[in-house]
């Protein structure tokens, strides 16, 4: 399917959307809209015949776990609503722990890159053909950006994409602002990548802005796209000409005018790129991934293919072969020490870089903090410059396991039974605002905040 020039609709840019000229198609992402009724924004959009697709963030498909089935429903019943022609999803994994290590559920808020190993490929295919099954239009899974990378890696990133889209037939949603992140953060080649990876089996194309810090890139969603970024979606309009390019933005939006800007940028670029492609010789074709030195062939006999060779159409001929008895619990265990490093606190596994490890770390505290702020702004306006400061405390030593909004009201307890905030007006309203929020809590904790909020009114 053709989508054409695109953006990321968000509430904070609705009107801007609505207003923009050449927009063919907008994306959502799909855990912000709810299952049975759509934003007047997006309805306008539709009536239009403004094609919307659903881009969830909170599956994990690269997660030990077997899919959640609630989620896949309500991922559905948001492509039904919206009339999707395809549903969006990344490789990645944003949860660890549970029943596969007996431990506490640890929850990232952020999509974490999954290993490059033939482990991590039969969980993450099985996944996605679970995704597959329970949903009603196609799925295109999205390459993520990464600050580090992990050990022992046994594939490269087009060869991991190119298997995976060999045994499920599944689309890709390519992200070139990640090849850029990839490039900068882990010396990965964006060419090599492109080369690499099946480009017929493209449904569309991201483009974002992102920052380089003390030689690191944030792809932040909150920057003008840059020259770099523009250059490898070049890179990959001279192989491909993508069925859709969708500009990203996720924070300190700009003006419409700007928005614009960046879209005739995106336009402009493939043109250019499209000009140069017709001019020049023939383009190879796409190669298939190169074989892995200690594995052999990357469609080998013991790993046979789950599709036909129809690369990205979704269909698939023979039954696949279940995942290898241990190997989700080897993946949970390894998900798990990694989850736990970055938000608990504990060692880092072995052969990681702790430095990058550190920087990570830090970034998932730091978007607690924003969400946080966004999904419960009354804490911010309660507690004032003082808000960011005592939430990276409180994130230091309290690992997320239920969520943003649950994060929330643990933040707000934390505060009070700690005695703060200290201003007795403050503390008052955070009391009350918990209060109308919290509903029942275990007998324990609830007794502790009673106490606390007791002392608050003795002291009035």
């Amino acid at each position: 399917m053709e989508l054409g020039i695109g953006i990321g609709w968000r509430p904070e840019i609705a009107a801007e959307v609505e207003s923009l000229s050449g927009i063919d198609w907008v994306e959502a992402v799909a855990e912000n809209l709810c299952a049975d009724h759509l934003p007047d924004s997006l309805v306008r959009l539709r009536e239009r015949g403004v094609t919307v697709v659903p881009h969830g963030v909170a599956l994990g498909l690269g997660g030990a776990d077997r899919p959640d089935p609630d989620r896949l429903a309500g991922l559905a019943a948001r492509a039904e609503l919206l009339g999707a022609p395809l549903v969006t999803e990344h490789i990645a994994f944003v949860r660890a722990g549970g029943p596969l290590t007996a431990s506490p559920r640890l929850e990232a808020g952020h999509l974490l890159p999954v290993p490059r190993t033939w482990d991590a490929l039969d969980v993450l295919c099985e996944n996605v053909r679970i995704a597959q099954d329970s949903l009603p239009v196609p799925l295109a899974l999205e390459n993520i950006a990464a600050l580090i990378t992990w050990p022992g890696e046994e594939l490269t990133e087009g060869q991991f994409l190119a298997e995976l889209v060999e045994r499920t037939g599944v689309r890709l949603l390519i992200d070139v602002a990640n090849l850029h992140t990839n490039h900068v953060n882990l010396g990965q080649d964006p060419a090599k990548a492109l080369d690499e990876l099946p480009v017929e089996a493209i449904a569309y194309v991201h483009v974002a802005g992102g920052v380089e810090k003390n030689g690191v890139w944030h792809d932040t969603h909150a920057h003008p796209v840059s020259e770099p970024v523009l250059e490898v979606l070049a890179e990959l309009r001279s192989r491909v000409d993508p069925p859709g390019v969708l500009l990203e933005r996720d924070d300190a939006f700009p003006p419409g005018a700007e928005l614009a800007g960046e879209l005739d940028a995106i336009r402009a670029t493939l043109r250019k790129a499209a000009s140069s492609a017709d001019a020049g010789p023939d383009r190879a074709a796409p190669r298939k991934a190169a074989p892995s030195a200690d594995r052999g062939p990357v469609a080998s006999p013991d790993r046979a293919s789950a599709s036909d060779g129809s690369a990205g159409t979704g269909a698939r001929t023979t039954a696949p072969a279940p995942v290898p008895a241990g190997t989700r619990d080897r993946t949970a265990v390894a998900q798990t020490a990694l989850l736990s490093a970055l938000v608990a606190g504990t060692p880092a596994p072995e052969g990681f870089d702790h430095r990058r490890l550190r920087v990570q770390s830090r970034a998932l505290a730091a978007k607690r903090a924003d969400v946080v702020a966004k999904v419960a702004p009354e804490l911010p306006e309660i507690l004032g410059d003082g808000y960011r400061a005592a939430f990276l405390a409180y994130a230091g030593s309290r690992p997320m396991s239920g969520g943003y909004r649950r994060d929330a009201l643990d933040f707000a307890e934390h505060v009070l039974i700690a005695g703060g905030p200290a201003d007795p007006v403050a503390r008052r309203r955070l009391t009350y605002w918990w209060q109308d929020r919290s509903g029942a809590r275990p007998p324990r904790r609830t007794t502790r905040l009673v106490r606390a909020a007791r002392a608050v009114l003795v002291g009035k």
